[in-house]
């Protein structure tokens, strides 16, 4: 089962940009609005992990981290706090608090995906997996290795993000602007072609001879990672 992450945020385009981002890397989300909202969704079903607005209406993410954190059943629970208090002495209260890992906004959404995983391996390693394979290609996200067959892959580390991404969801078409949101960070301003020229160096990478090729480019929409490759490969 993928992992259940519990976002409590009120502002309605960044709750919208963490239920795309997080259902494309595997999880399950459920969204809140409130720390009341919050509540009642926790009361339903514990997610695995929170991502937990200070400032929220009613109850301050704050002392809804505290709540939680004085409660057996969620006392546990890793909590990653979204903030625009970037101040040391705002940090150490969330931590202080009982927050697991403090995120300044505006954020990398990449970094926060990194954050996310790597909480869940310390709070229950058997939610996040390490190795995808698809055919004859795999990729460890322990090591950041790459095998195709019996040799090794090498890639730039944007390569390897731009193939991780990609693989995670075999046959979703995605376009420039999703990829470079997803793999190069919304907070980053490149030109959209610059996809096109990773593209071709991950090609160049992992395709040798007659080797099929796992990326298809959807002309007019973007690129996915071939569904068929599996039985191709």
């Amino acid at each position: 089962m993928p992992a259940t992450i519990l976002v409590v945020e009120d502002e309605g385009d960044i709750a919208i940009l963490l239920r795309y981002n997080l259902e494309a890397e595997g999880f399950r989300v459920v969204t809140a609005e409130s720390g009341d909202e919050a509540q009642h969704a926790l009361a339903e079903k514990l997610p695995d992990l929170i991502l937990l607005d200070w400032m929220l209406p009613e109850i301050s993410g704050i002392e809804l981290c505290r709540r939680l954190r004085a409660r057996d059943e969620t006392s546990r629970i890793p909590i990653i706090m979204l903030t625009a208090r970037g101040e040391e002495e705002e940090r150490v209260r969330g931590l202080s608090t009982g927050a697991d890992d403090y995120v300044v906004k505006p954020f990398s959404v990449p970094e926060l995906v990194a954050r996310i995983h790597a909480l869940l391996r310390r709070a229950n390693p058997n939610l996040v997996t390490t190795a995808l394979k698809v055919g004859d290609l795999e990729l460890d996200r322990t090591t950041h290795r790459v095998r195709r067959a019996s040799r090794d892959v090498h890639l730039g580390p944007t390569e390897y993000r731009l193939l991780e991404y990609l693989m995670r969801h075999p046959g979703r078409v995605y376009s420039r602007e999703q990829l470079l949101d997803g793999v190069w960070g919304n907070d980053v301003y490149v030109d959209e072609r610059t996809v096109d020229v990773h593209i071709g160096r991950l090609r160049r990478a992992i395709n040798r001879g007659r080797e099929a090729d796992p990326i298809r480019t959807v002309r007019g929409a973007g690129y996915a990672f071939d569904e068929r490759f599996a039985a191709n490969a």
